[in-house]
């Protein structure tokens, strides 16, 4: 085990390199310039060549790129992350500060689909060919189809706009006041979690379908077990396997799919930052957001590799 996990991480660190390398370099072959950018946002000043030069030497865009790529790789081992162009802030406060965000709708949306999605696939694979599975498939293989951007705005014109059930935009947290953030949240996560519900609703029925016709099962049936027990302690837990794994693939779909709705809600997470950063050609929010976001998702990888010794035995990770 302890051979597997130092492995992994070594293998991790490589992704991660490669990964800095290629948002590092694509940030600085994109046209435009981000100085330009911020000298013109200010309409009321004009700024001199010498200005200009002098803003390029402060963020080091006046070095070759490779020194810039090894300053900034120097800097992140010290926890920095560079400076925001436009905003003139730290990345890695910024980070700091929106990262809880961003995890809240993550982790929320994480938790209902595996309460919602499991337990629908699961039902449409034990009664199979009955109304129960033709409901079930009908609405996962919808929610695999939908396009998020798309949802969103006809929820936030419905019920935000048109019922006024719901806030359409904003974020508070929930410390602050409880009942607003949930208010809040129910439109995004909704829209986050729909993709995965359904996603993992599809595995778990094909999953369970394929693990209840094994001889092992036709054997607990013939003792006369029950079958919540035969669900429950055989069938259930060897069928969870392959949907685990397509858990870490939608981890990654929530930090992706945060961009839109974050951007569709006006939530100030980690999504709307990356958006903000890429339109203004802010190299430093890019490539922290990137970094960080790469970083949990190769460490949630390792997490669901891990579990899959704990739900087969027969699997030795080594």
């Amino acid at each position: 085990m302890l051979t597997y996990i130092t492995r992994r991480l070594i293998q991790a660190v490589f992704v991660i390199i490669l990964v800095t390398l290629l948002v590092f370099f694509a940030m600085r072959l994109l046209p435009g310039d981000p100085i330009l950018m911020y000298v013109s946002s200010d309409e009321m000043t004009q700024s001199t060549d010498a200005e200009i030069a002098a803003l390029r030497h402060e963020f080091g865009l006046d070095r070759p790129m490779v020194m810039q790529y090894l300053i900034w790789i120097k800097n992140v081992f010290h926890g920095d992350l560079g400076m925001s162009i436009i905003q003139r802030t730290s990345v890695s406060s910024e980070i700091a500060r929106r990262m809880p965000i961003t995890l809240h709708l993550g982790l929320v949306s994480l938790v209902l689909i595996i309460i919602v999605g499991i337990p629908l696939g699961s039902i449409a694979a034990i009664r199979r060919s009955t109304w129960m599975d033709t409901v079930a498939t009908f609405f996962a293989n919808l929610g695999v189809t939908v396009p998020v951007f798309w949802l969103g705005i006809l929820l936030i014109y419905f019920i935000g706009l048109k019922l006024g059930l719901l806030p359409i935009f904003g974020y508070t947290s929930p410390f602050k006041d409880f009942w607003l953030n949930l208010k809040q949240i129910i439109m995004p996560v909704f829209c986050l979690s729909i993709f995965g519900t359904a996603a993992i609703a599809r595995q778990s029925r094909s999953s369970l379908l394929e693990v209840i016709h094994q001889d092992y099962i036709r054997t607990a049936w013939a003792k006369g077990l029950k079958e919540v027990v035969i669900i429950k302690r055989h069938a259930l837990k060897n069928s969870l396997i392959p949907v685990f794994t397509l858990l870490g693939v939608t981890l990654r779909h929530l930090f992706g799919g945060s961009v839109i709705v974050e951007t569709l809600f006006n939530i100030p997470g980690l999504g709307r930052f990356a958006v903000t950063g890429l339109l203004t050609q802010d190299y430093a929010v890019v490539e922290g957001v990137v970094l960080v976001t790469a970083t949990v998702v190769i460490f949630v990888n390792l997490l669901v590799d891990l579990s899959y010794g704990w739900l087969d035995p027969k699997i030795r990770l080594s």
